[in-house]
């Protein structure tokens, strides 16, 4: 690949050190970008790479490569694309999960509450519904909840009564117009904080139109499938949601004990994976200073085993 990655890739070393890329091996970059991290892998190794991506954009920046495949999908269907490609399974399965800098950078993807664009957040701009569908015609209560739930905000009730009664006068169409309507409905006492006022509203819209935690939790699943044995599985994710998904995957499909020491329960499971990092690992200062998308970033990986009982 000749072509540079447009943007960083977020902890690109350490994601490389996880995966491990050997010769004659083959992976899977289910969150394909801009190609940092599929470029980085063939570069490390004389190894093959199945690239995915919703969006088309990012299939078409894609470079001609022999040692590359790339499928317009969406990588919770790995399984699904895997079989159209009749390979049986694969090396490696890494997710950089959430929205691409190139995306928030492009307003009119309507991603960015800092830059002015329709009001679309899909990451697969040929299919479903947009954040535009979302806040002109959901119900208040479930604009609050979801507000509430993927966006962890507080203040989600009074964002919804908000939206609900700007849409009344007119259509919110803008961006900027619904980050404008969401800052007014927060307290004054919300100025002092560092986080944009839309930052939770904005994110929890894209989680919904994207489904992206059931993209999340169907990959995973399918990686028990995919990964042959030894195989790895590379998460890196960027907010607790996601982090608390894959951190419970893993320790539901790994040696766990149960109880406390007073009373130890001893929990017998198969083992499919096993962690040689147990905790998530972060970005380093150096990077977190230079790339503010590193700030919030947490990777994990495992190995895949072959099935047997913890005891």
């Amino acid at each position: 690949m000749t072509q540079a990655p447009a943007h960083i890739p977020v902890m690109l070393a350490e994601v490389l050190e996880a995966l491990s890329p050997a010769d004659g091996q083959t992976y899977i970059d289910g969150t394909f970008g801009a190609g940092g991290y599929t470029k980085a892998i063939l570069d490390a190794a004389n190894c093959k790479v199945i690239g995915i991506d919703r969006d088309e954009t990012a299939i078409a920046r894609a470079p001609d490569n022999a040692r590359l495949t790339m499928v317009h999908g969406a990588f919770g269907d790995v399984e699904g694309h895997l079989k159209g490609l009749d390979i049986d399974g694969v090396d490696g399965f890494v997710l950089d999960l959430g929205v691409s800098s190139m995306q928030i950078d492009d307003g009119a993807r309507g991603f960015s509450f800092n830059k002015n664009g329709p009001l679309d957040m899909r990451m697969d701009r040929s299919s479903g519904q947009s954040a535009y569908d979302l806040v002109n015609t959901w119900p208040e209560k479930e604009l609050a909840d979801i507000i509430w739930k993927y966006g962890e905000e507080r203040h989600s009730r009074k964002i919804a009564s908000a939206i609900i009664k700007a849409r009344a006068e007119k259509p919110i169409e803008t961006t900027l117009v619904l980050a404008d309507i969401v800052a007014k409905a927060l307290p004054k006492s919300f100025k002092k904080y560092a986080l944009h006022p839309a930052t939770r509203t904005f994110q929890a819209l894209r989680i919904v139109v994207n489904g992206e935690l059931d993209q999340l939790e169907s990959a995973l699943n399918a990686s028990l499938n995919i990964l042959k044995e030894g195989g790895r599985l590379v998460v890196v994710s960027f907010h607790s949601l996601e982090d608390s998904i894959v951190k419970a995957f893993l320790r539901d499909h790994g040696a766990v004990q149960g109880g406390s020491r007073y009373a130890p329960e001893v929990v017998t499971r198969p083992v499919l994976f096993t962690q040689p990092v147990k905790k998530s690992v972060a970005a380093s200062d150096n990077e977190s200073r230079l790339n503010p998308r590193a700030r919030s970033a947490k990777l994990r990986w495992a190995v895949r085993t072959s099935e047997r009982i913890a005891a």
